[in-house]
């Protein structure tokens, strides 16, 4: 956008305080929300439209087909960005008509959770298991990783996490989700020995190397006694998969799609699992009831009649 002031640029700002303090949520979110909204404002100006009552259906059609590059997941996150921006104008009567709202998004390939099957989690987990007590990063990514297994938190939540959120003695974490929401969820007898091992020896000592303050709250603490930031818990991730032998890429969310996926496959229904991810919608969640192909072969040759 230019730097001179359009009716675009302040709607967008406008639009931005109120998703980032009136509806309280992440700050990446909103950072996402402004990129997105930046590219369809340019847009928007090129093809010569100087405010949104300018905006037509066919100008949002078009904005979505610029985007020919894109993956179908992207386009639909942009558009989702557009459709929040008219809804925004609409409430605040600066529209009478929401034109967007009628564009959906372009159908993409449906993808599967990437997920780890129970002996891979096994082995991950084992691969950062401590030789001793004097280690406190091994005793840190120990307690990391099965807290996130055991809890289903986004790396977020674990990283945003503090001393205060978790209760041992009886087996529950408190964690802040999307848009401030807290949820309190189960921590296993695995993750709470392994955060008991870690918060008895492992954190004090990582205190003690903070060069300046150490960090009274933060659960997680770096090797400056510092908040475990988001992109230390992705390396943790990855060099413990690599040491479990774990031969493709993972991230954190991949514990995360584990843990849904684990739960559902236990037996678990579709709306406890939600609660326990922090889904808005359980139509996120459903995603997860998906069967494994092993899972559909093993069905079809016990229930078919000329299987075999």
């Amino acid at each position: 956008m230019s730097d001179k002031p359009t009716e675009f640029t302040v709607l967008v700002e406008q639009f931005l305080v109120h998703t980032g303090v009136e509806r309280g949520l992440a700050h990446a979110t909103v950072a996402a929300y402004q990129s997105d909204l930046t590219l369809y404002i340019n847009w928007l100006q090129h093809q010569g439209r100087q405010c949104l009552e300018d905006v037509s259906k066919q100008d949002v059609e078009g904005f979505v087909a610029s985007l020919s590059t894109e993956t179908s997941s992207s386009k639909a996150r942009r558009l989702a960005a557009v459709h929040e921006l008219h809804r925004f104008a609409v409430q605040q009567n600066l529209l009478t008509e929401d034109v967007s709202q009628a564009v959906k998004p372009p159908k993409g390939v449906s993808r599967l959770p990437d997920v780890l099957s129970i002996d891979e989690v096994s082995q991950l987990l084992s691969a950062v298991s401590p030789m001793s007590s004097d280690d406190p990063v091994a005793l840190r990514d120990k307690a990391l990783l099965e807290f996130m297994y055991a809890t289903g938190c986004r790396v977020s939540e674990a990283s945003g996490s503090n001393v205060e959120d978790v209760d041992l003695e009886n087996g529950l974490s408190r964690l802040m989700g999307k848009g401030s929401k807290q949820r309190l969820v189960p921590v296993g007898s695995y993750a709470c020995r392994a955060m008991e091992a870690y918060l008895n020896m492992g954190r004090p000592r990582l205190q003690k190397r903070a060069k300046k303050a150490p960090e009274m709250s933060a659960l997680f603490l770096n090797m400056r006694g510092k908040r475990l930031s988001r992109q230390s818990i992705w390396q943790i991730v990855q060099t413990a998969a690599q040491n479990a032998g774990i031969n493709r890429q993972i991230h954190p969310h991949t514990l995360r799609h584990s843990f849904a996926t684990h739960l559902i496959q236990g037996g678990a229904d579709v709306r406890t699992v939600q609660e326990l991810l922090g889904h808005a919608s359980v139509t996120t969640t459903q995603v997860y009831t998906h069967v494994s192909p092993e899972k559909l072969i093993e069905m079809y040759q016990t229930a078919h009649p000329r299987a075999r």
